[in-house]
Parts: C-alpha cells; sequence; structure tokens
C-alpha cells in the first residue's frame, strides 16, 4: 500500500509556482554552505541562548577581583543593549516576549558591577521592573539565589540548602547525585562546596548599593519559599520534604563531616576542571569551578589560566558583541552539513572537497583516551565517541556521536574516502553503552536514577534536568548510525547492533502520539521529533506501509500551513504539545519535508508545496531567514541554532532532487 494515498490533501491554498527551480536554489544553497566552511574543515555556527552566562562571567570577574578592560566593556555593553525586550528586561531565551526575572536580576548586577550608574538608560528601566515584580528580587530562582549569594547579596540562610555532605552519601543510593544528569551534578558539586563554605566576595560600595536597590527589606528564611514568573516546576512535596530535613541538618553540620565533603567536593571539581582542560562541561559549571579553586586558595596564575580558557564559550561580533553560548557544535553542525551536501547525488568538485574536509575534521574529534581516573566524578566511559563540539573537553553524546559517525560512512559513499583514524568499531561501543533498559538511548550517559528523582528537582525554571533519560531523537539518531556501522563490525558487534535496533524500534513505535507525532527533548518540538523518530524507524527496518508512518504523514500534512510551509511555536516544548507557529519557517519547513520525502515521495502535493515554499524564500545570498527558535533544553531553556537555517533546507531540496525520476520536470509545481 503507498502510505501516500492515505495521507490528507495538501492546503486549499497552494503558494504561486516560484520562478526559480529546485536546482537552481539548491547549487545557491550549496554555494552558500561551502562558503562557511572553517579553515580546519569544521562548520559551527553560534548556539544564542541568553544574558545569563554574559552576567554570571561579569560576577566571576568581580569575585575574582579582576575587574575588565574597558575596551572588552563596551561590546559586553553592546549585547546588552541589544538584546534588551522593550527596552526594559531580559528574557530567558530568544523567543521571550516578557523579561525574565532570573536574567534581568542578574544582568542588572552585571551592569552594576561594569561600572554603570543605577539611573543609567540600561539599569534605570531594569531597576523598575524587578520592583514591580511579585516578591521582587527575593523571589528569583534558586540557581539566581545562589549567584546573589555569591556577592553578598542574598543570605545563604534564605536559600534552599545543598550541603555537600550529599556527595558522601553510599553511591548505591538512588538519590546519590551521581544517578543525577551529568551536567546537574558538575554544577551542584560546585556549587555544594561554595555553599559549604558559605563563600562571599568581598564587600564593597556598589554591592551595599545593590543591597538597597534590589531588595526593600532584610531577606527572611521564608524568602526560600518564594516564586516568581520564572518558576516552571511546582515544588512537590516530597521535595519540600527534602529540603526541610536539608535545612534542619544545616543548623548543627558535624565539623568534621563538613570539612570531609568540602575536600570531597573540591577533589570532584579540580578533575572535572583538569579532564576537561579547564574548559568544563558547559560554561556555567566552568565559571563555578574557577570560583572554588579561587575560594580553596588555588595560585593566582592557575586561576588565570583558567578564566583565559573561559574565552573558549565566547562569541563577538559588531552587530551583536561580547556574549557567551551554552555550547559550541562543531561535530553537530559539521555532521549535518556534510549530510545535507551528501544528499545531492551529483556533487561537483568542490562539494567532494568540502566533504572531504569535513569528514578529515569529525575523524580528528572523535575521543580517542579515555578519562583518567573516571570513578572520581563517576564518568562514563569516553573513547570512541563525539562531543557536541571539537572534543576539547572530553564529554561525548550518543546523537553527536551517531550524526558525526553517519557523517563519515556518508564522506565514504560520496567520492571521498574514508578516513582511517576513524574509529568505527569503538563509536558502535560507544553507542551501545548509551542504551537504556527500555530501548530508548539517553545523551551523555545510560539512565542512572529512578524517574522519581524528577520530584525532587530543585532548579525551579527548568524541566527534566534530574536524569538523563531516553529520547526520540537521540534513539532515531543511533539507530540510523548503528544500522550503517553492524556492516563495518565483527560478528559480535553486528548481532549486538541487530539486538539495539529491535529493542530501539519497539521504543520508537511505543513513544508515537495518537496524532501521529513523536515528543523531542533538544528541538522545537514534534515536527523535529517526528524527522528523527521516521528516520531511526525506517534504519531499523520498519516497512514504509506500516501504519506509524500512515499517521505521521497525516499529521505533517495537517499541519501544513497555507502557503505550503511548517512552523511550530516553542511554547509546545513546556506544554508537551504541538502549538502552531504563526508564520512558516525553513528550518520547519525543511524537517517535515524530510521526513514527508521518505513517507510520500517528492511528488505529493504537500512535498512540492513545501518545496515551492523553500524557493520562493531563498534570500539572494542563498540562504533563508528563520524568525524563531530551533533548539531547547530542559523544557523550557529556547536556543538558537545559528545554523540549521544554512543546512536542513539544503538538506530537503537535495533529498527532494535526489528521488525525482529521470525526465522529470524542473519545478515542484509541474505535474502537481
Amino acid at each position: 500500500m503507498d502510505p501516500s494515498a492515505l495521507a490528507p490533501s495538501a492546503p486549499a491554498t497552494v503558494p504561486s509556482p516560484s520562478t526559480t527551480d529546485p536546482r537552481s536554489v539548491h547549487d545557491r544553497a550549496r554555494e552558500r554552505l561551502l562558503s562557511l566552511q572553517r579553515p580546519d574543515g569544521a562548520w559551527e555556527g553560534e548556539m544564542a541562548w541568553n544574558t545569563v552566562l554574559l552576567s554570571q562571567y561579569v560576577i566571576t570577574r568581580h569575585l575574582l577581583g579582576r575587574p575588565l578592560p574597558q575596551s572588552e566593556v563596551e561590546p559586553i555593553l553592546r549585547h546588552y543593549t541589544v538584546s534588551r525586550i522593550d527596552r526594559t528586561g531580559w528574557g530567558l531565551h530568544p523567543a521571550s516576549t516578557n523579561p525574565s526575572l532570573y536574567c534581568t536580576a542578574l544582568a542588572y548586577t552585571a551592569l552594576r558591577l561594569l561600572g554603570l550608574g543605577p539611573e543609567h538608560p540600561l539599569c534605570r528601566p531594569a531597576r523598575r521592573w524587578l520592583r514591580d515584580q511579585p516578591h521582587g528580587v527575593a523571589a528569583i530562582p534558586s540557581w539566581g539565589k545562589a549567584w546573589l549569594a555569591l556577592l553578598g547579596l542574598y543570605d545563604y540562610r534564605a536559600m534552599h540548602p545543598l550541603p555537600p555532605e550529599l556527595f558522601l552519601l553510599p553511591r548505591w543510593l538512588p538519590i546519590h547525585p551521581d544517578r543525577l544528569y551529568c551536567h546537574t551534578r558538575t554544577i551542584g558539586q560546585a556549587m555544594a562546596f561554595l555553599y559549604g563554605t558559605r563563600y562571599q566576595g568581598m564587600p564593597g560600595a556598589t554591592i551595599e548599593e545593590l543591597r538597597t536597590e534590589l531588595f526593600e527589606r532584610p531577606l527572611r528564611r521564608s524568602d526560600r519559599r518564594r516564586t516568581g514568573l520564572d518558576t516552571a516546576v511546582t515544588r512537590t512535596l516530597a521535595l519540600r520534604l527534602a529540603q526541610r530535613a536539608l535545612a534542619a541538618y544545616e543548623h548543627h553540620p558535624p565539623p568534621a563531616l563538613r570539612r570531609r565533603a568540602l575536600l570531597h567536593c573540591r577533589k570532584r571539581v579540580e578533575h572535572e576542571h583538569t579532564v576537561t582542560g579547564r574548559i568544563g562541561l558547559s560554561p556555567v559549571n566552568s565559571l563555578l569551578d574557577i570560583l572554588v579553586l579561587h575560594a580553596a586558595g588555588a595560585a593566582p596564575d592557575e586561576v588565570d589560566r583558567s578564566l583565559r580558557a573561559f574565552d573558549y564559550w565566547r562569541w563577538s561580533d559588531p552587530q551583536e558583541g561580547t556574549r557567551y553560548a551554552g555550547a559550541r557544535s562543531h561535530s553537530w553542525d559539521t555532521s549535518f552539513a556534510i549530510e545535507a551536501l551528501a544528499a545531492d547525488r551529483a556533487p561537483c568538485r568542490e562539494t567532494v572537497r568540502a566533504v572531504r574536509r569535513g569528514g578529515r575534521f569529525l575523524s580528528g574529534a572523535q575521543v580517542t583516551r579515555e578519562i583518567p581516573t573516571p570513578h572520581l566524578t563517576a564518568r562514563s566511559p569516553a573513547r570512541g565517541g563525539w562531543c557536541f563540539s571539537e572534543g576539547g573537553h572530553r564529554w561525548p553524546v550518543s546523537d553527536c556521536t551517531a550524526e558525526a559517525a553517519s557523517a563519515l560512512l556518508s564522506c565514504a559513499n560520496s567520492q571521498a574516502p574514508a578516513d582511517p583514524r576513524f574509529d568505527i568499531a569503538g563509536a558502535t561501543a560507544f553507542l551501545l553503552a548509551r542504551q537504556n533498559r527500555d530501548g530508548g538511548f539517553a545523551t551523555y550517559e545510560k539512565r542512572r536514577g529512578p524517574r522519581f528523582l524528577e520530584r525532587l528537582n530543585p532548579a525551579e525554571i527548568f524541566t527534566n534536568c534530574t536524569i538523563d533519560d531516553s529520547y526520540t531523537e537521540c534513539t532515531g539518531s543511533a539507530a540510523v548510525a548503528l544500522a550503517r556501522l553492524r556492516d563495518h563490525g565483527d560478528t559480535a558487534q553486528r548481532q549486538a547492533c541487530e539486538t539495539a535496533l529491535d529493542r530501539a524500534r519497539a521504543y520508537l513505535l511505543a513513544r508515537q502520539h495518537a496524532d501521529g507525532s513523536w515528543p523531542a527533548a533538544w528541538g522545537v518540538n514534534r515536527i523535529y521529533g517526528t524527522l528523527f523518530a521516521v528516520r531511526g524507524l525506517l534504519a531499523a527496518g520498519v516497512p514504509r506501509t506500516h501504519p506509524c508512518f500512515i499517521k505521521a504523514a497525516w499529521w505533517l500534512e495537517s499541519i501544513q500551513l497555507p502557503d505550503g510551509g511548517w512552523s511550530e511555536d516553542p511554547t509546545g516544548c513546556s506544554e508537551n504539545r504541538y502549538v502552531a507557529g504563526a508564520t512558516s519557517q525553513p528550518v520547519s519547513t525543511a524537517w517535515a519535508l524530510l521526513t514527508l520525502l521518505e513517507l510520500t515521495g517528492g511528488r505529493s502535493r504537500a512535498a512540492l508545496a513545501g518545496i515551492d515554499w523553500l524557493c520562493a524564500r531563498q534570500l539572494p545570498d542563498g540562504s533563508w531567514q528563520q524568525s524563531t527558535v530551533t533548539g531547547v533544553f530542559f523544557g523550557t531553556a529556547m536556543l538558537d541554532y545559528r545554523l540549521y537555517r544554512e543546512y536542513f533546507p539544503l538538506w530537503a531540496l537535495g533529498r527532494w532532487l535526489a528521488i525525482q525520476p529521470a525526465g522529470c520536470g524542473p519545478t515542484p509545481r509541474q505535474g502537481t
């Protein structure tokens, strides 16, 4: 049966035919992407988030007694200026329409520490907005309370407790911190040290002024229960009881046990800082690690070296000024760029060279050495994997590994010989080690903790950040890679891949929603999840006539907008549902097309309308204008992946061209 026979018809309103044929549009997009390749062969676009990291960097410099030179202050002020919402405050993510208490309070604090007065045009509206919020800055989320406490602006007694003794618990306990998601525990071990020492920076005139500017009255212990507009997670009864017990313990912690716990946390922080080359798993825990080193009495030159290493996370340009990204995406972007270029069945010489150079970069980015003394911080084996970045911090991820391995195998099929450095067996073993009991794949590590730990989530502004669970997109990517890697392994690995694919197939089939879509955790949202689920199920051997694909195609065509494109609003990420976007977007359109082209073919009315939309909206430089965010983490943190708009539309066009029958006309409107 042809799945397209049961799919709904295209929207009633079909856009006018594009005056440019898809091959010309594809070639311009290809030239654009080729021009963005870096000298080392990689592609990388900024992963834009918010001003929190920039504010924390400024605060850290102040706490270390290392003020920024004026030449660096101006670009920072530039970014605060261009990223404000309604000339008032700063949002939690690029799609925010209202300021965030967390972001605005830290931004105001950072601006004052940079030397701006309270009546400066950047400060005065922000202070007024903060004062107008229910409970004011006292209701800032827990992470914000911690940063203000480091400055002496928030009373540690008004914080939810985070005693370092938690890291001394027996590791077999289901609540041991080592069972938490790696981002949560690396941040937690540094915060626990700073909390346990009640670390505070030196007081000064600006700090005293900030205390009165931010707070109308002295803080009380009851303020730890205050919540503000950033709150995404309601404190459960289990969490409230746990925090009360920890608060009672904090009245009289045994001094000897506290010293032992602090030493233990410090060793964990030092290990993390060392094995990541001072970069850290993320910029958040990197800054906290630097503060721990400083508070523990590290030599000034050691602290300075770590501070210089933090520039790894820095982005700067005249338009948006200086800011810090939440992650670096070399391997991730390069893998998709290669796949987009490799989709062209008739690549030009420049494409072949670019793919070859990209493949060499990816081969060099594979983690080849294990983490030394991994038991200190409960690290899982890393060899054979790829990081989201170029591999500097040595925290490889399942889907990054899967996409990099798939891209390298595509290189070998695109007139570019396979790089002998590519450790196929190591990549296969790494992926297999990330599959959970339910058949799904986690990110950095196989799930360690029970799901009830999510009920103890203290972050307040983030959801699903307590354990490393199974994810649709990680499972889909892993299935695609394992289906290709199994042909290159020995008998044992081939059998292991077959078993893993069977379990992944069952997981993905069980995750499909009644409307035909799949949820996602790292992209916006149902369209993204559906793309990766369909790719994975096809790789796992599910026939195209399976009912899951018929439902998926029906759903995608039912949400196509009248102009032929697709769009999805990021609010659906936190609401766990599909929310239609206001206007069609190139990235969502490309994701939907890549899915439909595999399910209904390139001549369906919906696919033709989508291809025509991409052709009609291409800019003269070969790119597309994307006006909404495309990524997400922890449910509420929306991200703008700046390079998605470059390679996903190219990939969709290349795939459409590749499946056209011989003699088919050049324009998508022909034959409809």
